[in-house]
């Protein structure tokens, strides 16, 4: 499974941001798929994830009510819309992929045999 990354960036604190994650090379046909984080001197965190073959979403109470993971499944993409972002957002971001739903386990437990190469998220005024 191959995971490619985009739309990190800089922004400041109250902005939004979306990351798109398109994935590849995957075997079967139900999946989990969702969003990690990794900031310096802090423990790793399942952002939020979701699988497609019940719809499933789990989020983190860091990050309900502000972030949004969707999918398209035609295109083998999944979206993480960050709102009202702040400066605790601010973190490398891998999606991740792994072939055993559910979701939220991959989430709890920030596990997944498939990565992303990562994108950096920084919020700051």
């Amino acid at each position: 499974v191959q995971l490619v990354e985009s739309g990190g960036g800089l922004v400041q604190p109250g902005e939004s941001l979306t990351l798109s994650c398109v994935g590849s090379g995957f075997t079967r046909y139900y999946y989990a798929i969702g969003w990690f984080r990794q900031a310096p001197g802090k423990e790793r965190e399942g952002v939020a994830c979701t699988q497609n073959n019940d719809g499933g979403i789990f989020y983190a109470d860091s990050v309900k009510g502000r972030f949004t993971i969707s999918r398209d499944s035609t295109t083998n993409t999944v979206y993480l819309q960050m709102n009202n972002l702040k400066p605790e957002d601010t973190a490398v971001y891998y999606c991740v992929a792994d072939p055993d739903p559910p979701a939220q386990i991959m989430c709890v437990t920030a596990k997944a045999p498939s990565w992303g190469q990562g994108t950096q998220v920084t919020v700051s005024s």
